[in-house]
């Protein structure tokens, strides 16, 4: 079943969204490791209607028909794992206690569209024989700069700082302990009320750089950042807690839901670290946004990431061929699984590099990583390209390594 009673969880639920004390926020090794055949994923983006549904306003009736054509292209396409955005801007796709629903399903912040798009995915998905794995994004609020176009019973207009304005963007500033709290109680309310297979970050902690542009906390790290010696430092550590307490709250509603997280694919660059990767990559999760994700892995407090490895074999700058042996070596020994996150959306784009053209390159992709017995999966960005398929490079993938009986 999809929906779950909220009361076969309430002692645990009230325990991990409201109880959870500053005290309680160091989790342990998870080590939930993902039974079971390889990981074959696809993303279903919903941020700006990227994948679904293709445009605001279509009928329930609609919306569910295309949610549920895309869940028949992951099987037809072999694959058995679906990671569903969710919570794609402090939003909802589910009748959500403390977030209104998303304006991608009616067009209008906090419409009820009608239907339930996480309970029918959950269940339709398991019908199918696929995990559904719900994607959530921490802090983004809006993809614009106007806090009176949300709803206004928004969180985020009721506690205005609570956010912080950023390269044409709104932000919950990661820096508040009440934030870390609110935007953890609205995640872990799906892992409370649906049979969700796992929870999932994407890569948005802080905020990616803008040029010239200066992420306002001074505030927040005046007050607690005492301790720290620098605020890149606190910032780190702003984003660890979030990432222990989310773990430790999914265990405390229902341990054998998974934890994954899918960072940008450098941590650092060999040049700024000496345990980084042989990359030149401009973005290193570490130093840009404040995302330790070498060391969530080696605490063991996640249970499988998937690094977006969205290079091609050869790119100077980050070469794939670099990538996966780096990946490997972080995750070897920890019992933390290792996707590798694949960029589809790439194939056939006639503005990347020519070895995008190549309809064979992902397969290849699939091909160099099999050497590397900690991958143990992959993961494609995202549905529309998976069912579209632009020059045929999903099609080789499947072909070469998810044929019958593979």
């Amino acid at each position: 079943m999809g929906r779950i009673s909220r009361r076969a969880f309430t002692a645990g639920a009230a325990l991990a969204l409201t109880g959870l004390a500053a005290g309680d926020a160091v989790a342990g090794p998870r080590h939930h490791g993902r039974p079971g055949p390889e990981m074959r994923g696809m993303w279903l983006a919903t941020v700006a209607n990227r994948d679904w549904p293709s445009r605001a306003g279509l009928t329930a009736a609609q919306q569910r028909a295309e949610l549920l054509a895309h869940l028949d292209t992951a099987v037809r396409r072999r694959l058995n794992t679906v990671i569903f955005q969710v919570r794609p801007a402090a939003d909802a796709l589910w009748p959500s206690p403390y977030e209104p629903w998303s304006e991608v399903l009616t067009g209008t912040q906090g419409a009820n569209p009608g239907w339930d798009p996480l309970g029918t995915a959950v269940t339709e998905a398991h019908r199918r024989g696929l995990e559904l794995h719900a994607w959530f994004n921490p802090y983004r609020v809006a993809n614009h700069t106007d806090p009176r176009r949300l709803v206004a019973t928004h969180p985020a207009r009721v506690h205005p700082d609570w956010v912080v304005t950023y390269g044409g963007k709104l932000y919950y500033n990661p820096g508040l302990p009440e934030v870390r709290r609110f935007v953890r109680q609205a995640m872990l309310d799906a892992v409370a009320t649906y049979d969700i297979d796992a929870v999932h970050f994407d890569d948005y902690f802080y905020p990616y750089p803008v040029a010239g542009r200066t992420f306002d906390d001074a505030a927040a790290y005046a007050r607690y950042g005492g301790g720290f010696p620098n605020r890149a430092a606190w910032r780190r550590d702003n984003i660890d807690r979030l990432v222990r307490e989310t773990a430790l709250g999914i265990e405390r509603i229902r341990p054998r839901v998974r934890f994954g997280i899918s960072p940008f694919g450098v941590w650092r660059n060999r040049a700024t670290d000496p345990a980084g990767s042989d990359t030149a990559a401009g973005v290193q999760t570490y130093d840009d946004l404040h995302a330790d994700t070498r060391k969530w892995v080696r605490e063991g407090w996640i249970d499988y990431v998937v690094p977006q490895a969205y290079w091609n074999i050869g790119f100077r700058a980050a070469d794939y061929a670099k990538l996966v042996p780096w990946w490997a070596d972080t995750v070897r020994g920890t019992g933390v699984r290792l996707y590798l996150g694949e960029a589809l959306y790439k194939a056939g784009d006639p503005a990347q590099p020519a070895a995008w053209q190549d309809p064979a390159e992902l397969s290849r992709h699939l091909t160099f990583a099999a050497a590397f017995p900690e991958a143990l999966g992959h993961v494609f960005f995202s549905a529309k390209e998976v069912r579209q398929d632009r020059i045929g490079a999903m099609a080789r993938v499947v072909a070469d390594h998810y044929g019958a009986g593979s």
